[in-house]
């Protein structure tokens, strides 16, 4: 998910509004969503990564070629696009991508401006 802060919130705020945001959506779908670390206990769930929300940690960009056999590309999803049961971390690779690309890329409409962390903060609290 990509959300567009107005850059007043302090890196901390952001990343434990994050980390209280994952917890609770995991919490809440248990059987859709997790925050576990280990591949073994995601089993199928999506893994809601809140471990690269610190200093000094990795993240895969979009459309980078990741170190994994077939060489998939990472690629931004819209959230209809979670539904396709075709969908699978090998769906775009080096010789399929342009397909992609051409298509409606999710981040490809520049957002409008940066929302405030505070309005979510206090809606979430009174989740």
């Amino acid at each position: 998910m990509l959300v567009a802060l107005d850059r007043r919130a302090p890196f901390e705020d952001v990343r434990d509004f994050a980390h209280e945001l994952a917890e609770l959506l995991a919490e809440r779908h248990p059987e859709l969503l997790t925050t576990a670390a280990r591949k073994q206990a995601r089993e199928r769930r999506l893994y809601l990564d809140i471990q690269c929300n610190a200093y000094g940690q990795t993240a895969v960009t979009p459309h980078a070629v990741r170190a994994l056999p077939g060489a998939p590309v990472a690629t931004p999803l819209s959230w209809s696009e979670l539904d396709d049961p075709d969908l699978t971390p090998q769906r775009w690779t080096p010789t399929t991508i342009d397909e992609r690309l051409a298509s409606d890329d999710p981040w490809k409409q520049e957002l409008r401006r940066g929302r405030s962390l505070k309005a979510a903060d206090r809606r979430l609290e009174k989740l």
